[in-house]
């Protein structure tokens, strides 16, 4: 029996297509299912979407709103956001060759599509900008965060840059600005248990009891009254690891809009950038096989 293989469309704007799978159900078209599988999409949207033909099957069809629902379908979509809001710093490359790209990311800029942002990212901006279609994250930063973040070039390298990432070969460095506490045991080693909230909102992550899945090694590098500037080297590389663990030693760090306080989502003052920098990363390239090692031209520096 041959195998299936996907057929996906190509990219439009520098947005590649979501898939989606049609399940079994009682729709009598595939614009219901749509409008069933994503609640939180309006209605209108996806008659949007149909009627302009951003709706695709495997065979390459245009979807249309009238279509009769079969289950097992593969239908690709592509995101759009009405009234992005638009963010005005940019992402520079730092480095480049056939298989990897090292990028110097702003604060405030996501690095993925996510939510209200599409156009507004650093891979869709540097697909257009670039003209790399096979462009993807081998990790990834908080859009609060600034700093350095790969990027490969193509798809058939990225698995042995990830590999480095999940067997933890990556030397990484961040440094983060916060208040300090001198009577902590300077240096420290938070190893710690980090999961999603069961209470309050999804975005706030805690740590719970249990065996540690999470260890960053924290020290001061230089102090000015109330706050000082820490080095922060994570091990492994959970959801917001770094602003959990400083949350936790009682030092969030400054600017951080998430912990210990959540804001209201819109409120982003870009006056205030969370002061959390991906300062550097050292690792041996598995395709060369040379080691090497990336630092950003973004500093952290501590208020007068």
């Amino acid at each position: 029996m041959a195998l299936f293989r996907p057929n996906p469309p190509p990219d439009r704007s520098g947005v590649s297509p979501s898939c989606v799978v049609t399940q079994a159900g009682p729709w009598g078209t595939l614009a219901e299912f749509l409008i069933h599988r994503f609640p939180g999409v309006p209605d209108t949207l996806w008659q949007q979407r149909l009627a302009a033909g951003d709706v695709i099957d495997d065979a390459g069809q245009r979807v249309s709103a009238t279509q009769a629902f079969e289950a097992g379908r593969r239908l690709y979509y592509f995101r759009a956001v009405q009234a992005e809001p638009p963010i005005p710093f940019e992402a520079v490359v730092l480095w480049q060759d056939a298989h990897l790209l090292v990028v110097d990311k702003p604060h405030f800029l996501p690095v993925l599509p996510s939510g209200k942002y599409v156009q507004e990212t650093v891979l869709v901006r540097l697909k257009n900008r670039l003209g790399l279609p096979e462009l993807s994250p081998i990790h990834r930063i908080d859009r609060d965060t600034a700093g350095l973040v790969l990027f490969c070039a193509r798809q058939a390298s990225r698995d042995a840059y990830q590999a480095l990432f999940r067997q933890r070969q990556v030397d990484k460095t961040y440094h983060a600005i916060a208040f300090w506490n001198p009577d902590l045991p300077w240096p420290i080693t938070r190893a710690s248990r980090i999961a999603p909230p069961t209470a309050g909102h999804f975005m706030q992550q805690t740590e719970v009891p249990g065996a540690p899945n999470s260890l960053t090694h924290i020290r001061p590098i230089e102090v000015h009254g109330k706050l000082a500037k820490y080095e922060l080297k994570p091990v492994t590389g959970l959801r917001h690891q770094l602003r959990v663990h400083m949350n936790a030693l009682g030092l969030p760090i400054l600017n951080d809009g998430i912990y210990p306080v959540l804001t209201p989502e819109g409120t982003a003052d870009f006056t205030k950038p969370l002061q959390l920098l991906a300062q550097s990363i050292r690792f041996t390239d598995p395709i060369s096989q040379r080691a090497v090692r990336f630092e950003s031209p973004q500093s952290l520096a501590l208020p007068p």
